[in-house]
């Protein structure tokens, strides 16, 4: 341990006298700029336009990936209904599940097989619907 005077944090806080070069930044005269104009906006790459044909593409698959998601969800249900028929216990909740499951399928996802699939998967949970809504 080092133990020093009474003037050492007058020392410490001393500026040392460190070596300045007389030397700066300067710009040539021909390497000047001319003029004093505003430098110009940037310029997007694309824009606006650009961005909307992007979210189109991507609206297409994810539409697509979205219509795929609802039909397996739909199938999921029917196999659910299926099990329970088979055992001999269809419940209510069967019911709701497929009527929630209806109204998800009608949104288009662009693929014209795609919607036809899912039309016929939808008119086979309405069937099911049908058979089970009490008369």
């Amino acid at each position: 341990m080092r133990i020093v005077g009474p003037n050492a944090t007058a020392r410490a806080a001393a500026p040392s006298a460190a070596k300045r070069t007389a030397g700066g930044f300067s710009v040539a005269e021909e390497t000047a700029p001319r003029t004093s104009q505003p430098v110009a906006s940037l310029r997007t790459v694309g824009g606006i336009d650009a961005l909307i044909a992007l979210q189109g593409q991507d609206e297409t698959a994810e539409r697509r990936r979205r219509a795929v998601a609802r039909g397996r969800t739909a199938l999921d249900a029917l196999d659910e209904l299926k099990v329970e028929v088979l055992s001999g216990t269809p419940g209510p909740s069967t019911l709701m599940r497929l009527k929630s499951v209806t109204a998800e399928l009608t949104d288009g996802s662009g693929d014209p097989k795609l919607d036809a699939l899912m039309t016929e998967i939808e008119l086979r949970v309405a069937v099911e619907i049908a058979k089970m809504t009490p008369r």
